[in-house]
């Protein structure tokens, strides 16, 4: 069986446990669309770039992982967007790649829940989690089920930007810990300005306290 995982980021954090999936089920990871030969499987991860109709022909189930509860915020980032929005419960969706963006049919949901002091990286690992079992359920199920249409009114999250990550010097870092969380240290740092310099902030949990 063909499969190929398509995360457009070299960067982007969730590049060693695709490396790891890829590695178990003898499938490509691959980083650009011109690397999409066609097969089983195509699984669209944290990718930013648009794979049209032709492409998606190319193989039997083109596969988009999406971390809302659609219709209800697609567009970008969206698990962040709701975290700093207060949300304790993110739903990762599985679906049909489909014009446009983010309207497929959805064949299963997952779901991981926060307590609301997790940083970037268990964030991730709880979201990985869900995306990598999600992948595997594919794998096991897709040719003998059916995936359900969206139903409802969709929302829509933006891209976020480097500016996105910016704290504000005069408000209590307790307003602000959900953006310290959930920026990204390596790609989209947390940074504030003051006295005409700007500072980026390293976040690390050094464990309970008592």
């Amino acid at each position: 069986m063909r499969i190929d995982v398509l995360c457009s980021d070299p960067r982007h954090p969730v590049l060693p446990q695709l490396h790891a999936w890829c590695a178990r089920h003898a499938a490509r990871l691959c980083h650009e669309t011109t690397e999409l030969e066609g097969g089983e499987f195509l699984f669209l991860v944290s990718c930013q770039q648009l794979i049209g109709p032709a492409l998606r022909a190319r193989y039997r189930y083109c596969l988009v992982l999406h971390a809302s509860d659609l219709p209800a915020g697609r567009g970008m980032s969206p698990h962040v967007w709701q975290i700093l929005a207060g949300a304790e419960r993110i739903v990762v969706s599985l679906l049909d790649a489909a014009d446009p963006v983010d309207s497929g049919a959805i064949w299963q949901q997952r779901a991981f829940t926060l307590a609301g002091h997790e940083l970037h990286d268990e964030i991730n690992a709880l979201l990985f989690d869900c995306e990598l079992a999600l992948m595997d359920w594919a794998l096991a199920h897709c040719a003998g089920s059916q995936p359900t249409p969206q139903v409802g009114t969709p929302s829509y999250y933006p891209r976020r930007t480097p500016a996105d990550s910016q704290l504000d010097p005069s408000r209590p870092l307790a307003e602000q810990f959900n953006l310290l969380r959930v920026a990204d240290p390596q790609r989209y740092p947390a940074f504030f300005e003051l006295h005409g310099h700007r500072y980026e902030i390293v976040l690390r949990k050094r464990g309970e306290t008592s």
